[in-house]
């Protein structure tokens, strides 16, 4: 039975951090949305998801444009800048999102952008150090068999 006690230490350890990095995550989004608020942007949705294609992190509005942002939140720097974590892969994730987040919503003419609101909470540092890339990049090429 020593190996179930160990299993279940182990379970219990993975939870933890499982929860920490939630948390963290959910800190940095509140810290991004604060940022985007006092630039002027409206926050209209949090955590937008979709089943099986994943979730947008925050939808803003800024003057007539729809703002997809992705928050990426990290302890530091050493796995690298959090921004530099938003790949090709991710990027025709988000828009494939936001294409039917449009959809949904009936907004499929109007201008739209992805943002990358990059959170760095040190732990020396009551404040998150947070960098705001406005477009980031540009709508990935969805090809003929998207969703």
């Amino acid at each position: 039975m020593k190996w179930f006690a160990r299993l279940r230490t182990l379970f219990a350890r993975w939870r933890r951090q499982l929860a920490l990095r939630r948390s963290l995550g959910a800190r940095g989004e509140r810290a991004a949305a604060r940022l985007l608020r006092r630039r002027g942007y409206r926050i209209v949705a949090r955590g937008f998801r979709l089943r099986d294609r994943g979730e947008i992190d925050l939808v803003a509005v800024d003057g007539r444009t729809v703002v997809f942002v992705e928050v990426k939140t990290r302890r530091g720097d050493a796995r690298g800048r959090p921004a530099e974590t938003v790949d090709a892969r991710k990027q025709r994730r988000l828009t494939r999102l936001a294409t039917a987040f449009l959809r949904r919503h009936d907004l499929l003419g109007c201008a739209a952008r992805f943002d990358v609101v990059a959170v760095t909470w040190l732990a020396d540092r009551g404040r998150p150090a947070i960098e705001h890339f406005p477009s980031a990049f540009e709508a990935v090429e969805l090809g003929r068999g998207a969703r």
